[in-house]
């Protein structure tokens, strides 16, 4: 007896859920290297210090000027020919999109410390703050705080993002997608499902990135 579509779909929920577990672990895992690292970043080019600038702004115009699928092929075909590394796809997707998002975090950290009024680094340096403590206890907390909208956007592209990690053999929401409707043939309910599994994903980080937009302002 053949299966009708929503049977065919109830049946391969426990595979979908399988590769979005991945999936989420893949976001999960770039999204708090990229936070972490972007700070870091977007605090490092914003001092003023030459070869400091041009090694940033190196860094930050070759995942601008590549696409993410270009980075993905290169770490996972060309790691292990140059350097005789072998890393996993799941490995490989982190990595790359870690290295990428942190761009983006950084990109809006720059743009958070450099919005605080220059005349609180003015202050705190006349009271003898070194460059650290000036981050530490003037600007981090007032821009950390001005982050949080614009970086909520990155985590969204971040999920996003993540269906390109197929290309490289993981195995994801996507793959497994593709594995069921190439052994059942019912395109439209998979597909459907996909779409519903993002949504759910994304559109409440979009909602929530306007709302505390709109709050702060």
């Amino acid at each position: 007896m053949e299966l009708s579509g929503l049977e065919l779909l109830f049946q391969s929920l426990p595979q979908l859920a399988k590769g979005l577990t991945q999936t989420l672990l893949i976001a999960f895992y770039s999204i708090v290297i990229s936070t972490i690292g972007g700070i870091l970043f977007g605090a490092l080019q914003t001092i003023r210090i030459l070869w400091l600038n041009l090694l940033t702004r190196f860094y930050l115009e070759l995942f601008r000027s590549l696409p993410i699928l270009v980075w993905l092929f290169f770490v996972y075909f060309g790691i292990p020919l140059f350097f005789d590394v072998h890393l996993s796809s799941f490995a490989c997707a982190v990595l790359v999109l870690s290295l990428w998002g942190i761009t983006e975090i950084g990109e809006v950290a720059r743009g958070a410390f450099q919005s605080i009024a220059r005349g609180q680094s003015d202050a705190g340096r006349s009271i003898g703050l070194s460059t650290f403590q000036l981050y530490r206890y003037i600007l981090f907390p007032q821009a950390i705080r001005r982050m949080i909208p614009p970086s909520i956007n990155v985590y969204t592209r971040i999920i996003k993002t993540t269906s390109l990690t197929v290309l490289i053999g993981v195995t994801d929401v996507v793959k497994v997608g593709q594995q069921i409707i190439e052994r059942t043939g019912e395109a439209v309910m998979i597909y459907g499902s996909l779409f519903f599994f993002y949504f759910i994903l994304c559109y409440p980080l979009s909602v929530l990135s306007r709302k505390l937009e709109k709050r702060m302002t």
